[in-house]
C-alpha cells in the first residue's frame, strides 16, 4: 500500500465554497483520498505513522478541471479551415505536447471537445500506456454536425434522426467518452450562425442515444434558437450560450434563461478566448504599433465585452451555473501556461466573487463532465487532485496562477520553489 500525507497551510473547500484557516492534511493510500483533517487532529488515523510525509506550502485545492479544450489546436491564429488540412499525425504529437502543458499548468482533468478523426483516441491511448502523463482525459472524438456545418471537416456528419443515432453508435465504438453537438454554425466558413443546425427530433435522437449508453453531451450554441432546441431536447451542458437572435442581435431571452435554470443545465460560457487576443494585441502595441485592422479589433472586441457582460449578468442572476472551459487551442489561445486560470479569472471580471469563480473551475466544471463524483473537491472516496497556491485565491483570484505543487493521482507531478 503507498500512503501519503500531504499537508498545506490551509484548503479550500470548493463543495461548500469556504474556506479551511488552520494548517490541513490529506492522507492519500494509493490514489485515493482517504482523510481530510487538521494536521494535528489527522496523526491519530490508523494511516498516519508509516505514511509518507510531504509538505505543500500555501492554500491547498482541487486539481483545475477544464470542461472545454481542443488538444490538437494550435493556438497560434490557425483557423479551423486550416487546421483540418494538417496531417492527423502531426496533430496526435501537438495534441499530446497540449496535453503535457495544461498537467503542468494545474489542470489534472480535462475534456476535450472535438478533434479530427482518431487523433482525439489516440492522444488517450497514449495516456493510458504511459507513453505521455496527461491530465485525466475524457474525450469527445468526433462532434456530430450537419452537411457543411460547423466542424463539418473533422465531424461526424449526420441528417435526420437515424443517421443522428448511428453517429453516436460510431463514436462509442471508436471511445468517445461524451458526445459533443455542434447545434448552431461557428468559425468554420461554410457554416450558418444564425440559424439552428439540427432539428429538434435529430437533436433529441443524438441526446437520448447517448443518455442511453450512460454518456452525456454538451452543445455548441451561439444563437437563442440554437440554444432553445438543444434545451426542449435534454442537453446537458451548454457551450458559448450566445442570446443572439436570428437577426444577429444580442437579445437576452428570459423565458429561455428560466428554463436553463429550472432544469440545471450548465453553461460553459469561454468567456476568455477572445479577451486573450486583445491582451495579445496590447502588449504588441508596447513594442511596435498596430496595424489599423489590429486597432479596429480591440474597438469592437471592447464594445461587445461591455454589452456581453450585461447578459451575463442576466444570466448569472437567474441562477444559471457557469462552468469554466477554455475552448483553447483555438483561434489565439493556447493550452498550457495561465490559460485556464484566466479563464476562471474571467468569471470574476463578469461579477462573481474569486470562490465562485474557483467553483466553476472545480466542482461545477466536474459535474458538467460528469465526474464530479471522482474529482473537482478534496474529499474522502475522490482522486487525489491538488494542487497548492500562494496567497489567498479566494479574496484574489490572480494568486491561482502562483502553483506551489501539482500532485495528480496520487503522485507528485511537480513541486515549484
Amino acid at each position: 500500500m503507498n500512503t501519503k500525507v500531504f499537508s498545506g497551510d490551509r484548503m479550500i473547500d470548493t463543495k461548500n465554497g469556504k474556506v479551511i484557516n488552520n494548517k490541513i492534511s490529506i492522507i492519500v493510500e494509493n490514489e485515493s483520498i482517504i482523510a481530510v483533517d487538521s494536521s494535528d487532529k489527522i496523526t491519530s488515523h490508523p494511516a498516519y505513522k508509516n505514511a509518507e510525509k510531504i509538505e505543500l506550502s500555501g492554500t491547498l485545492l482541487p486539481g483545475l478541471v477544464d470542461s472545454h479544450v481542443h488538444l490538437i489546436g494550435f493556438g497560434d491564429g490557425t483557423t479551423g479551415d486550416v487546421l483540418v488540412k494538417t496531417d492527423d499525425n502531426l496533430l496526435a504529437i501537438n495534441g499530446a505536447q497540449n496535453a503535457i502543458k495544461h498537467l503542468d499548468s494545474g489542470v489534472t482533468t480535462l475534456r476535450d471537445l472535438g478533434a479530427k478523426n482518431m487523433t482525439g483516441y489516440m492522444i488517450k491511448e497514449a495516456s493510458r500506456r504511459g507513453i505521455i502523463k496527461t491530465p485525466d482525459l475524457i474525450m469527445s472524438g468526433r462532434p456530430i454536425t450537419i452537411i457543411g456545418g460547423h466542424l463539418h471537416w473533422f465531424g461526424e456528419v449526420a441528417t435526420g434522426a437515424n443517421e443522428c443515432v448511428a453517429a453516436v453508435r460510431r463514436l462509442l465504438r471508436d471511445g468517445s467518452d461524451m458526445i459533443k453537438i455542434t447545434a448552431t454554425g461557428g468559425s468554420t466558413g461554410t457554416s450558418n450562425v444564425k440559424v439552428p443546425s439540427f432539428n429538434l427530433d435529430e437533436m433529441k435522437a443524438i441526446i437520448d442515444e447517448a443518455h442511453k449508453f450512460g454518456i452525456h453531451t454538451a452543445a455548441h450554441c451561439v444563437n437563442t434558437e440554437g440554444m432553445r432546441i438543444a434545451v426542449e431536447a435534454g442537453i446537458d451542458t451548454i457551450i458559448h450560450g450566445r442570446f443572439i437572435n436570428q437577426d444577429g442581435v444580442l437579445e437576452f431571452d428570459e423565458a429561455l434563461a428560466d428554463q436553463i435554470a429550472e432544469k440545471g443545465i450548465l453553461l460553459n460560457a469561454t468567456l476568455h478566448q477572445g479577451r486573450e487576443r486583445i491582451w495579445q494585441l496590447e502588449k504588441k502595441a508596447t513594442k511596435q504599433e498596430l496595424t489599423l485592422q489590429e486597432k479596429d479589433e480591440i474597438e469592437i472586441f471592447n464594445e461587445n465585452w461591455d454589452e456581453a457582460k450585461v447578459v451575463w449578468n442576466k444570466v448569472i442572476d437567474k441562477g444559471i451555473q457557469l462552468v469554466s472551459g477554455s475552448d483553447a487551442s483555438w483561434q489565439h489561445y493556447k493550452l498550457g501556461g495561465t490559460s485556464f486560470q484566466d479563464e476562471i479569472h474571467a468569471h470574476v471580471s463578469l461579477g462573481m466573487s474569486p470562490m465562485e469563480a474557483i467553483q466553476s473551475g472545480t466542482i461545477y466544471s466536474a459535474k458538467s463532465c460528469w465526474v464530479d463524483d471522482e474529482v473537482g473537491s478534496l474529499e474522502v472516496g475522490k482522486i487525489a487532485n491538488i494542487i497548492s497556491v500562494s496567497g489567498n485565491p479566494e479574496n484574489n483570484i490572480k494568486d491561482l496562477r502562483n502553483l506551489k505543487s501539482i500532485i495528480h493521482r496520487g503522485k507528485v507531478h511537480k513541486l515549484f520553489d
